[in-house]
């Protein structure tokens, strides 16, 4: 029995790697600013409440955050120079 599961638990780990390793989500660039120092530019903006998400896509972080007076804002910000686009 523990050979059986010995067996199976090998069988489940060699098939899951290569669906593991096949994640081709771009990165930002070497030279990108820390996104610590980004969502700190987004934390001094007017109004701001608290930050829901953050993405990486085509090339730019886009943030999502609230306004204390509940609007919801997505800006989209350049991971060299840390600006908005």
């Amino acid at each position: 029995m523990s050979r059986f599961l010995l067996m199976t638990s090998v069988a489940v780990l060699l098939a899951g790697g290569p669906a593991l390793a096949a994640d081709d989500t771009p990165l930002p660039p070497p030279n990108a600013k820390k996104l610590s120092e980004i969502l700190a530019k987004v934390e001094k903006r007017d109004g701001f409440l608290y930050v829901k998400e953050v993405d990486w896509d085509s090339g730019a972080y886009t943030v999502t955050y609230y306004t204390s007076d509940k609007a919801k804002v997505e800006i989209n910000y350049d991971p060299v120079t840390g600006e908005p686009k």
